[in-house]
């Protein structure tokens, strides 16, 4: 079951082009080579999706990417960023300037310097990049200031894209590599390890550690291994066998962790629930939505709390929201408005004209399938006759909207703006048409979120948005589910959700 879950939230994140104030703080301590080595093999879920950081995914690339490439910002537990090459940044009272101070200690593995004007080669490519662009939808240019300072020029204000570029949207790569177009292949960045010649593409990565690296101390691994596993089971055999020191967890894994010593992390990464793609009820199958008692009918015509126990094994939060539980914008007091009630279902469905329910195609993939049981048994209670559309796992993304509604496994982010453009405001490929010219109200709300001042004002506006697509029903939410992370007793991981995996940044050595 945990392997279906973890297959359907990498389709989530996968198809994400993640994009992007804040000030930074002060500079992680230069590294200075006190830091005893530890051995460290992990079993991460997929292979890297690409060694060029303008066409890789966020998703499981983390430990990839970050062993190669330094990234000018990194992020923490709670989605904020953090310095890396950059040392700290600063936001114009317009909020259309963004200035950054660079490192000037750092240098590629071919030997090339990092200073302002790679900076700003890497993030023009970033820009243009296929995956990347996202973060920089709203930059206008980059600058070198000077040598060790950047300017970033944006044609409208931009809430998130600090965010993203802590995320994994700001790795610096050689201006050679760019030039050369070899980055896919080979990857020439600043970072703490250089690629290993025996290095097995697609089964095993070995990396060496670059000693003078200006923050050493923070990358004690040595030697350093990852190894795409997408077998549950076999991850689990290598935790015990003393192959791995860290793997993408399942509740076996959980289970056993106790009598194995094992520390076990685990963070909120994907809501779980049906995404209504035609909520305006714009097509003709899609009508009965636009109906917000219909909408409302199956918010409470789903049982969360036991769907949680029982399809994802007491894994994960029950709710209704698609902020993450605890996060800014969530709103603790809404959480019961859709509790289970069958009959208030049906006689939604009755005042909307559909006593007798209606008809419905979706499209159904294999990692999907642990909800096809209670959808069938849910909507025969409300007279919905469903017929499946049975689809290939890798064609789910770009089949799925274009029916009204489906089987959702979304990623989340810890940035509760990055959740308002994402969830609601911004298509994606689960939300092409997000309708909003049907709500006036959302949309009259969501011009308040993105012009309020940052800070407490701005949560304030972001919790009456979320109340209130909550209220119009959006989404069906059944659930919210985590990512786990086991580790050996040597070591500790701190999830962020947002990431399906975590970079080499949040892995610590257990003091």
């Amino acid at each position: 079951m945990k392997k279906a879950l973890a297959a359907v939230s990498l389709t989530a994140v996968a198809a994400l082009a993640l994009t992007a104030c804040s000030s930074g703080s002060e500079s992680p301590a230069d590294g200075g080579g006190d830091v005893a080595a530890k051995p460290l093999s992990i079993g991460n879920f997929l292979d890297v999706t690409s060694w060029d950081p303008s066409l890789a995914d966020i998703g499981f690339d983390g430990p990839y990417l970050s062993a190669i490439y330094d990234p000018l910002l990194a992020i923490d537990g709670q989605g904020e960023p953090q310095p890396a090459l950059a040392t700290d940044w600063e936001t114009s009272e317009d909020f259309l300037t963004i200035t950054m101070n660079l490192r000037t200690d750092a240098e590629f593995s071919d030997g090339a310097a990092f200073d302002a004007d790679a900076a700003v080669k890497s993030l023009d490519y970033l820009k243009a990049g296929v995956r990347s662009q996202e973060a920089y939808r709203n930059v206008e240019s980059f600058e070198a200031v000077d040598e060790d300072t950047i300017a970033i020029n944006l044609a409208q204000r931009d809430d998130t894209i600090l965010y993203y570029m802590g995320l994994g949207r700001s790795y610096m790569m050689s201006p050679d590599a760019i030039d050369a177009g070899t980055l896919a292949e080979t990857p020439v960045g600043s970072g703490p390890y250089t690629m290993g010649a025996s290095s097995v593409p697609g089964a095993e990565y070995h990396f060496d550690k670059v000693a003078d690296h200006w923050a050493a101390d923070e990358f004690p691994f040595d030697p350093l291994t990852v190894t795409p596993l997408s077998d549950a089971t076999a991850m689990l055999n290598g935790m015990q066998s003393g192959q791995f020191q860290m793997i993408y967890g399942d509740k076996a894994g959980t289970d056993l962790a106790p009598d194995m010593g094992w520390n076990v992390a685990s963070g909120l990464a994907t809501w779980v629930g049906l995404q209504f793609s035609d909520r305006a009820g714009a097509t003709e199958m899609g009508k009965p939505l636009g109906d917000l008692r219909v909408r409302q009918a199956l918010n409470y015509a789903f049982n969360g709390p036991e769907m949680v126990e029982t399809i994802a094994q007491g894994v994960g939060e029950a709710t209704n929201q698609v902020f993450p539980v605890g996060t800014p914008g969530y709103v603790e007091s809404i959480t019961g408005e859709y509790a289970y009630d069958l009959d208030k279902a049906k006689a939604l469905l009755a005042e909307a004209g559909y006593a007798d329910g209606f008809a419905v195609t979706m499209p159904m993939a294999p990692p999907f399938q642990p909800w096809q049981a209670i959808i069938e048994q849910t909507f025969g209670e409300l007279g919905i006759d469903v017929t499946w559309k049975e689809t290939d796992f890798m064609q789910y993304m770009s089949v799925a909207p274009e029916y009204p509604m489906f089987v959702g496994v979304i990623a989340m982010d810890a940035n509760p703006i990055a959740t308002v453009q994402r969830q609601i405001a911004e298509p994606q490929w689960y939300n092409p048409t997000p309708g909003l010219e049907a709500f006036p109200e959302v949309q009259t709300q969501l011009d308040t979120v993105l012009t309020a001042e940052p800070g407490d004002a701005q949560i304030a506006e972001v919790e009456k948005l979320n109340e209130l697509v909550t209220e119009q029903a959006f989404f069906s939410v059944w659930s919210q589910s985590t990512n786990t992370y086991i580790t050996t007793s040597d070591f500790e991981v701190t999830p962020v959700t947002g990431m399906m995996f975590p970079t080499l940044r949040q892995i610590t050595v257990a003091g």
